[in-house]
């Protein structure tokens, strides 16, 4: 399938706007980072020239302006400050906009956002402007520091390893190095090892270059600005120091045409190979050191292997590899099934190694949709920049376990949730600065958005250091909206579960923030629908915390198949802590009670088959699953337990969206459907059903 060449320039606008944003954030904390304004520099450049070539010129021209700010800002003519990246960010969101849905943008939003950054930025752009247009006054009577007082420059040039992988062609760059004005090219040929050893992928060879132009610094970086962070460049004005190379002619037409066609390393290899013997590090004296020093040179190569390859893929691709794997999985039980149900050893023997190939493709296809969280926590910031700049609340954004994985169906779905829980956790919970200091809290709020795995879970929990949840108003709040009677007996924890009913808030008053009801339950029902939990704690004046538990995957997960009455069902493994016996003797010490003494602790059980008012006897021999849920352990009574169960999870369809206590549903091995039970559901069903059982006794 060819791709649009417009839409790759999206994809790539996209990354380039995210990058953008990143560097911004970070520029608002550190201004004067020198790495940072180059960083953003050279996305704003990237992004104009692009737009350029794909016919964005919209693109182009807005972009423009912010790209020769920030030009002034690198060189020094204006300075860096939170103003600054506040409209840039804005531009960053408009230029966004420009992209994807043109026609939708207003020019007049966009002149605006110019309108601010030529204020902010004042006489800075016209001195560029004056420049620009071919003012020599300001040369003349103010010469810039980084012009050499003769006419020239020395270049040392190191790339990493990889460049070439990369699509790079150093010789071309050499030849626009050329183009500045005359200049003489050394290669240093001593990285480069016997051509056994020697990987062709791999540009090992560094260069030294006297230029003799009257070209200022800047041109000189511009010409390697696509490539600056996979290189080292040293650019030293030509009085200040000896070239430290022999003379190389660059100019042999055998090199540039195999170049132009591709072969970049062979016409470097060539070109080393037309160098006298003087140009070689080997014959070189000991004070003509190489362009970077042994120690730097080798921290390159070593990045240059450390780095992988990457190569983008469309989602739905994977989607679709996913499919598959899915379906080959099913088609595996089947065989196993018969080949079980058999007695011939070669068929078994086929059967058990098909068996293990499916599961390994299983595993390397779901790593393959593991995402790091850290692509989803770098959203947030710009959401925390913006709200404590709205609401005038200072606030530390704090992340831990980026590299934590996910499922990239499980990110997606799992970024509309945080985003309910951080504003909320601003809104709500971080005080003003001022109550703050009544209670000799720093002024600036912290939050901290955290990832780690535990066991097959991955817990995600959002923190605050606010005043915590006012217990007292959400339950009045609660009495006013009928949902518990005044005075009713209820704990803590259950009171703070009424944040997550619908239409429930405590808040005074209706803003673009909160105040009308929605959010929370929007967090509730999406993190139930991903089988997930939610623990909610607080301690009063310290702050809230509120801990997602989530599975790694919602697409093929370990199971454990059981017997309940004549129906099959799924529970999931992650769940399962241990399976034991439900004796005749458990169940008199029970006494009706429902609870099973597990090592000395009471864990509280439930049976299925009452739950499912299954037909038929229940079998004289029923086992306990003991399943977690959270904190919580809690006991399920089967019939039967048949083993484990490589469990392709099918959602169910529209019809039975009010039957929670199935999450899904799975193809067995002969053919039929099993249901995959969602066990905190089945928990709290199988409590409510004792509950009433209770209440109609006391009746």
């Amino acid at each position: 399938m060819e791709l649009d060449p417009t839409e790759t320039f999206r994809q790539e606008a996209a990354d380039l706007l995210d990058s953008l944003e990143t560097v911004l954030l970070d520029l608002g904390q550190t201004p004067q980072d020198r790495d940072l304004i180059d960083a953003a520099f050279r996305a704003l450049h990237t992004i104009k020239g692009s737009g350029a070539m794909f016919g964005f010129d919209k693109v182009a021209a807005f972009t423009h302006d912010f790209e020769t700010a920030f030009d002034l800002i690198r060189k020094g003519k204006i300075d860096a400050n939170h103003d600054i990246v506040t409209v840039s960010l804005s531009a960053r969101d408009y230029i966004r906009t420009l992209i994807e849905d043109p026609d939708s943008t207003d020019p007049i939003i966009g002149e605006a956002i110019v309108e601010e950054l030529q204020r902010l930025i004042g006489g800075g752009a016209s001195a560029s402007r004056s420049q620009a247009a071919g003012t020599e006054a300001q040369s003349a009577a103010e010469p810039e520091a980084e012009e050499p007082a003769a006419a020239g420059w020395t270049i040392e040039i190191a790339f990493e390893p990889g460049i070439l992988r990369n699509g790079t062609n150093p010789l071309a760059l050499l030849d626009d190095l050329r183009s500045l004005g005359p200049c003489v090219v050394a290669a240093d040929l001593g990285t480069v090892p016997e051509l056994g050893a020697l990987d062709p992928e791999a540009c090992l060879i560094s260069w030294a270059v006297t230029l003799e132009s009257a070209c200022n610094r800047d041109e000189i970086e511009d010409v390697f600005m696509f490539v600056r962070d996979e290189m080292k460049l040293v650019v030293t004005p030509l009085d200040a120091r000896a070239p430290k190379f022999a003379a190389l002619d660059m100019s042999m037409p055998d090199a540039v045409s195999r170049a132009g066609e591709g072969s970049t390393q062979a016409a470097m290899a060539d070109a080393a190979a037309a160098a006298p013997p003087s140009t070689t590090r080997a014959s070189l004296p000991a004070a003509a050191a190489s362009p970077a020093p042994v120690a730097e040179k080798a921290e390159l190569n070593r990045r240059g292997e450390d780095k992988g390859t990457t190569v983008r893929v469309q989602a739905e691709r994977l989607d679709e590899l996913m499919d598959r794997v899915g379906e080959l999985v099913i088609a595996q039980a089947r065989l196993s099934q018969i080949a079980h149900s058999g007695s011939d050893l070669a068929i078994k023997a086929i059967a058990e190694e098909i068996e293990r190939l499916a599961s390994g493709l299983r595993d390397s296809t779901m790593g393959v949709r593991m995402v790091p969280m850290g692509s989803l926590f770098g959203r947030f910031r710009r959401l925390v920049h913006d709200l404590s700049r709205d609401l005038g609340k200072p606030v530390d954004f704090v992340t831990v376990g980026e590299d934590t994985e996910m499922d990239k169906t499980m990110i997606e779905r799992l970024a509309d949730p945080l985003v309910h829980l951080i504003r909320n956790a601003i809104d709500h919970g971080i005080e003003s600065a001022a109550d703050r200091a009544q209670t000799a809290k720093s002024p600036t709020g912290r939050i901290e958005l955290a990832a780690r795995y535990v066991g097959a879970q991955v817990l995600v929990t959002v923190q605050d250091d606010g005043a915590g949840l006012n217990t007292a108003r959400i339950r009045a709040k609660a009495e006013e909206n009928g949902l518990i009677a005044p005075g009713a007996a209820m704990s803590e924890h259950d009171i703070h579960q009424f944040l997550f009913h619908p239409g429930f808030s405590t808040a005074k008053t209706i803003s673009a923030l909160s105040g009308r009801g929605v959010g929370m339950d929007v967090v509730k029902r999406t993190i139930e629908a991903m089988r997930g939990t939610i623990d909610l704690t607080t301690i009063p004046g310290h702050g809230s915390s509120v801990t997602l538990r989530l599975p790694l995957t919602l697409a093929i997960i370990d199971g454990l198949l059981i017997r309940v009455g004549e129906g099959r069902y799924i529970i999931p493994l992650s769940a399962v802590e241990e399976c034991i016996e439900l004796t005749a003797a458990d169940e008199a010490r029970a006494k009706g009670r429902s609870f099973l003494n597990v090592r000395g602790e009471l864990v509280p059980f439930v049976r299925l088959r009452d739950l499912f008012d299954s037909e038929g006897e229940a079998d004289p021999h029923q086992k306990v699953i003991v399943t977690s849920i959270g904190d919580t352990r809690v006991g399920l009574v089967v019939d039967q337990i048949i083993g484990s169960h490589q469990t392709v999870i099918k959602s169910l369809s529209k019809l039975h969206s009010d039957v929670t206590m199935f999450s899904g549903a799975t193809i067995l091995g002969d053919g039929s459907a099993a249901l995959i039970l969602d066990v905190a559901q089945l928990v709290t069903l199988g409590q409510s059903r004792a509950e009433s059982d209770r209440t109609s006794e006391a009746a």
